[in-house]
């Protein structure tokens, strides 16, 4: 967006400055008596200004406002050629202004103070600026300067269609552009390779990135339009005198929403310019392979997901900050006073909330060490489940049966990770006593290696299956421990398999599975006491 200033004629359109179509604004520091100015306006030009006290300021203000316009409008009847009279006379020492012998003003003291001139001077001044104006004003009501004017509106309009018609052109052109790259990606994805887990995540980055971008485009030609439409109108208004009084008022009514618009605007599309560099970002260092190992890939996804979540996150708030401290400047807000109360409210929030920096600090130090994220399934104390959502204050887990729980970073002390990198399948297989042990070992080892060179479970098994042997003797049997390496997550399924597999074949072999038992042994003597005893009864 560019802001072009330029130098026009007296015969164009007149666009006064926002600040001085404000209320009168102070000279002086008497709270009492305070002087204060403001501009006299004709046809919405402003031709010159007064100073007045507080209290009479908007008397001597309207009243002089309406004395030019009856003035004004007994000029502008006249022939076209009759000349404007401005005339300075001293009435009690005082200069007084008569136009066409018909009495305006009184120059007084505060409204020299103004030029940092003497009295009779500033009465001159305002003469010779008063008669310049008039005639100029009467001479824009002439038919030809009209349609001069007419001819100058007729351009602008015309430039205003090529611009906004350029302009459309070119978001279609780029939308287009967008349907066309998302189009062919399918098609090259069929006659490509499978993707490895660092490009497939690298691709999403990429969308999102291009997702992000087409939107602040999107504001922006949205914002275009505005400009081109609404500048063309507003320009076209203060070419004609009979028009510029609504320039006038559309620049004093719509200032300060106008203001707040392209600061909400600005603030939005910075957030999404953002959200399309961090997502940049992640995708190069991805591409690069800087954090790259043959066991991170699977992990690598819900990095990037965590960073760019947490990411986003302190960046929005930032911009946000940003925005609003901009939108109290654009209204006036003189901001340095907030700053330094909202600096000692942050000091007594700090005191006053420990726990919350405490939670802050846990978490960045969780996402940054990486010890888990989101997707991940961990035991926190005597809770666990699956990470649903993870921020620099919380963290959210969701357990086996769908409850939601949330955890304080700062109640983090030890936290054990089931899906960091890669998981284990831990599965102990009782055998009775009286079985084969030989037997079982090789019939669990070869069932345990064909699931594993099958396509299904090939992908989720990391290395072949251990059978570690027999792990203990307990009361239910002879207890056989096998270890399975398998991608994160995927340990259930695994184990799940596998017991289901290996039921069937123990029970195909006939080796049975043992289930709990006990022996009772007794003493010889005590039952023999016991049978002589119950034969004398």
């Amino acid at each position: 967006m560019a802001i072009g200033v330029v130098s026009v004629p007296k015969a164009t359109a007149q666009m006064p400055f926002v600040p001085q179509l404000q209320a009168p604004s102070s000279i002086s520091n008497d709270s009492d008596n305070r002087v204060v100015s403001g501009w006299i306006y004709l046809d919405g030009r402003r031709l010159f200004q007064i100073a007045a006290t507080r209290t009479n300021f908007p008397e001597r203000s309207e009243d002089i406002q309406k004395k030019l316009q009856k003035i004004a409008q007994n000029y502008f009847q006249s022939p076209a050629k009759t000349p404007v009279n401005v005339d300075v006379r001293e009435v009690n020492e005082l200069p007084v202004i008569y136009v066409n012998g018909q009495y305006l003003m009184t120059v007084t003291s505060e409204d020299a103070g103004l030029r940092q001139v003497d009295i009779s001077t500033s009465a001159n001044q305002v003469a010779e600026s008063l008669q310049e104006d008039l005639q100029q004003a009467k001479q824009e009501r002439q038919i030809q300067s009209l349609i001069d004017q007419g001819k100058i509106a007729g351009g602008i309009g015309l430039a205003m269609i090529i611009m906004s018609w350029g302009v459309y052109s070119w978001q279609r052109r780029s939308q287009k552009n967008l349907e066309h790259s998302i189009a062919s990606q399918p098609q090259r994805e069929i006659f490509n390779y499978p993707k490895s887990a660092d490009q497939a995540i690298t691709t999403q980055l990429n969308q999102r990135q291009q997702q992000h971008v087409q939107e602040a485009k999107r504001r922006l030609f949205q914002l275009s339009q505005a400009g081109i439409w609404g500048g063309g109108t507003f320009f076209i208004l203060g070419l004609f005198p009979y028009t510029r009084g609504f320039q006038v008022a559309i620049l004093i009514a719509a200032q300060f929403p106008l203001r707040l618009g392209v600061v909400c605007l600005a603030t939005y599309v910075a957030i999404r310019l953002t959200y399309a560099l961090i997502d940049r970002f992640a995708s190069t260092l991805i591409s690069s392979g800087a954090f790259l190992t043959p066991e991170s890939s699977a992990r690598l996804q819900l990095r990037v997901s965590t960073f760019s979540g947490v990411t986003k996150s302190i960046t929005t708030a930032i911009w946000v900050g940003v925005g609003f401290l901009i939108a109290l400047v654009s209204l006036g807000i003189d901001i340095v006073p907030l700053l330094a109360g909202a600096s000692l409210v942050g000091v007594a929030l700090s005191l006053a909330s420990q726990n919350l920096i405490k939670d802050a600090i846990n978490g960045f130090l969780i996402i940054l060490e990486d010890q888990y994220a989101l997707g991940d399934v961990i035991n926190v104390g005597d809770v666990g489940g699956l990470v649903e959502n993870l921020n620099l204050r919380m963290t959210q887990l969701r357990d086996s049966e769908g409850r939601l729980i949330t955890i304080p970073n700062s109640e983090i002390k030890v936290v054990a990770n089931l899906s960091s990198r890669w998981s284990r399948a831990d599965l102990t297989i009782p055998i009775a006593y009286q079985a084969d042990t030989e037997e079982a070992l090789k019939l669990i080892a070869t069932i345990a290696d064909n699931m594993n060179q099958e396509m299904r479970w090939q992908s989720q098994i990391l290395e072949p299956p251990q059978v570690l042997g027999i792990d203990q003797f307990g009361d239910r049997g002879l207890i056989i421990r096998v270890w399975i390496k398998t991608l994160p997550l995927k340990q259930w399924d695994v184990a799940r398999e596998l017991r289901r597999r290996l039921k069937v074949a123990l029970d195909e072999a006939g080796i049975s599975i043992s289930v709990p038992q006990q022996a009772i042994w007794v003493n010889d003597d005590q039952l023999l006491n016991f049978s002589t005893n119950g034969k004398d009864n």
